[in-house]
């Protein structure tokens, strides 16, 4: 058992997991944020009639759509955020051994 935590702990898979768990755990309640709190916002300042994720530029017969990936960046940003800040705050980087 002790060489196995020894493994998990030199090869940075705490880190990982965490991440992943964490990740996980929180995306249900950050795409709600950025759905039902940013985008309206964000879309009444840019003109996108308070849904961004509809936004989009026409050119000829395509379809840009900037507010779809505008919304997968900050969905992305927060997600980010919270998990690092998770880590930081629950001290979960002092799992992994330094070499």
């Amino acid at each position: 058992m002790k060489g196995f935590i020894e493994f998990i702990r030199e090869q940075g898979v705490m880190g990982l997991a965490v991440g992943f768990i964490l990740g996980g755990a929180v995306s249900k309640v950050v795409a709600s944020l950025v759905t039902d709190l940013i985008n309206p916002i964000l879309g009444l300042i840019l003109g996108a009639t308070g849904n961004l994720d509809k936004a989009y530029l026409s050119l000829g017969k395509s379809k840009i759509m900037w507010g779809s990936f505008l919304n997968a960046t900050i969905d992305f940003i927060v997600i980010a955020l919270v998990v690092y800040f998770g880590v930081k705050l629950l001290k979960l980087d002092r799992l992994d051994k330094k070499k």
